[in-house]
């Protein structure tokens, strides 16, 4: 590694964060599932029915990418789809008890992941670290 590196903050964060992604994709990749499939189900059970544009805002992700995962979770069972009695032209997706289940299985999935990235850390650790990171994360003092 690259001595001078060792104490750049953003460079050790990146690391953090692909360390992060990688397992939570490996991790989610051997459930058969997408961590963005558990996002839009998070979603949709914490906000109810929302249109695939507001679920992507809620989610930050994609339109388009949007779409392509609630047709995953259609065919799967795990949302259904109506149009929208003011609009027509959009769809209104809700979580399905399918859909609620898998959630839950998810759930299991990501405290793992979650357990596995934090151990290097103490409990006590492990709350400092949370606040400290959402704090960076949304840019506040």
């Amino acid at each position: 590694m690259v001595k001078r590196l060792d104490e750049r903050v953003t460079w050790l964060v990146g690391r953090a964060q692909s360390r992060s992604h990688a397992l939570l994709r490996d991790s989610f990749d051997r459930a058969g599932s997408r961590p963005y499939h558990y996002r839009l189900l998070a979603a949709l059970e914490e906000s109810g029915p929302a249109s695939q544009a507001d679920l992507g805002r809620m989610t930050g992700l994609d339109r388009s990418d949007v779409s392509g995962a609630i047709d995953v979770l259609f065919e799967a069972g795990f949302v259904h789809r109506e149009p929208d009695p003011s609009d027509r032209r959009r769809n209104i997706v809700a979580v399905t008890k399918a859909g609620r289940t898998e959630l839950r299985r998810l759930d299991a999935v990501l405290d793992a992941v979650q357990e596995e990235f934090l151990a290097p850390l103490t409990e006590s650790e492990r709350r400092v670290f949370l606040g400290l990171v959402a704090r960076l994360a949304d840019g506040s003092p």
